[in-house]
């Protein structure tokens, strides 16, 4: 059982994520020997510490830590990024998880953890009348903001799944599944509440809790997810447009280092280390977990600076993902955060959304801002080439999706969820997995435990 390093004035919430631990998501009782509501929404100081909790739990536990257990991992492993090197990891790259898979299991078991405590907080934040009126909006925020992001996740790993809003467990232990459809729906529902209630400034001088700009990237990944290429456009442009908040840097080294101008929002690393990913990626020895593919290395464009300044060696025989440096902390000082949504993105949501909408010539255009890195002298700091504005719409939607892949690979499963929300994870993966992969494969199973433990859930096809 994992035990929070939370403040412990918060006994209260702590008492509950400790509890998830021990046992199952939908069938949580509230402690009886926790703080009261009242105790831990009576000022700002200790509702605030309750939502940087969330943090904090999303740093350290497997499902968003970037540890071997993450996202970035097991969808990396499933789509065509990484190498297993472990038997609980290795259903991940043939595509065979059973439903008893501890992985996934805690996946399910973090995101609804993280749910669940964002509920516990908008309830004692609606009730309390000790926090002021402008932490509360910006704690509101940030807990709408928090639910949506794990929800997003939750209807793309699993399709569809329970939609939990509330905090009583004799509701919850019996809900079945709701449709993709309505998870979207309040996922969109909540992004727009945070984006008004969030300021369009960061809280503090760090970019690691998310401001009204991070709920408006997050809204135009879902816009884009869904196919409403117009919304996608009008939200990935506000965010564009905050120039003096965000820029495409011309340094690829510097980019996932902490406060980088290209973040929108990160997690900052916790107990005095830099990141989880760092720590598992960096190989300094025969890789115990993953390794990144030979064959997705040797795919890198020549001159593509992606390759020398993101990949590395181990010997002859091992590829790692470098994008974070610092494997390990020296002399307690951190200048890496994890990464979790940034302003490359935006600009290829963009594209994506431009080309969609007939405009190939803008969709290329941001598609070569990120290829290319302009510097200010008007020279380009990556090596290769502008593709052509000429593309046709399919090609161009093509190119969109390989410069995805070299951009983001190894974050947050982006690879993974591309394929899938395409159509074309068959056509690419089939021939690389063999006869191991089948149509179904694009959803996790549901944990075997829950299924058993609420006769409301099904098993998803093909498990």
């Amino acid at each position: 059982m994992k035990v929070l390093k939370l403040n412990l004035i918060l006994i209260g919430l702590i008492t509950l994520s400790v509890n998830f631990s021990c046992k199952k998501f939908l069938e949580i009782d509230p402690p009886k020997d926790s703080a009261t509501p009242k105790e831990v929404f009576s000022n700002d100081v200790i509702a605030t510490s309750a939502v940087t909790g969330i943090y904090s739990r999303m740093a350290t536990s497997g499902a968003f830590s970037g540890d071997e257990n993450s996202i970035s991992v097991f969808a990396g492993l499933s789509a065509d990024e990484l190498l297993s090197y472990s038997t609980v990891l290795n259903v991940f790259y043939v595509n065979d998880i059973p439903t008893t898979n501890t992985v996934v299991a805690g996946f399910w078991l973090e995101a609804y953890n993280n749910i669940y405590i964002s509920n516990a907080i908008l309830q004692g934040l609606a009730s309390s009348n000790g926090v002021s009126e402008p932490a509360k909006k910006q704690l509101q925020g940030e807990v709408k903001f928090i639910r949506a992001f794990c929800y997003f996740y939750l209807v793309n790993i699993f399709g569809e799944v329970p939609l939990v809003l509330q905090t009583d467990y004799r509701l919850n232990q019996s809900l079945g599944k709701s449709s993709t459809q309505s998870v979207y729906s309040q996922i969109v529902s909540d992004l727009k509440d945070a984006e008004s209630l969030l300021s369009p400034s960061y809280i503090t001088t760090e970019r690691i809790r998310p401001n009204k700009w991070a709920a408006a990237a997050l809204l135009a990944r879902v816009y884009l997810y869904n196919s409403q290429w117009s919304d996608a456009l009008i939200k990935s442009n506000e965010v564009i447009n905050e120039k003096l908040t965000y820029e495409l840097l011309d340094d690829l080294d510097k980019i996932f280092l902490k406060n980088s101008k290209e973040a929108i929002w990160q997690l900052m690393p916790v107990a005095g280390s830099n990141t989880r990913e760092g720590a598992l990626f960096i190989l300094t020895a025969t890789p115990r977990f993953v390794s990144l593919s030979k064959a997705f290395v040797l795919e890198f464009e020549s001159n593509d600076n992606r390759k020398l300044k993101w990949t590395n060696q181990f010997t002859t025989n091992y590829y790692y993902p470098w994008k974070y440096k610092i494997s390990t902390t020296t002399n307690g000082s951190i200048n890496e955060y994890s990464m979790v949504i940034r302003l490359a993105e935006i600009y290829l949501i963009r594209a994506e959304a431009k080309i969609n909408q007939g405009d190939i010539p803008g969709g290329v255009a941001d598609l070569n801002l990120v290829r290319q890195r302009p510097r200010a002298n008007g020279t380009f700091s990556n090596g290769i080439s502008a593709l052509p504005t000429t593309l046709s719409k399919n090609n161009a939607l093509l190119a969109v999706e390989k410069e995805r892949r070299f951009e983001f690979f190894c974050e947050w499963g982006h690879r993974w969820l591309d394929l899938k929300r395409t159509g074309r994870a068959t056509s690419v993966l089939s021939p690389i997995k063999g006869s191991s992969w089948k149509d179904t494969d694009v959803l996790y199973p549901i944990p075997n435990e829950e299924i058993t433990r609420n006769p409301n859930l099904t098993p998803n096809n093909g498990y």
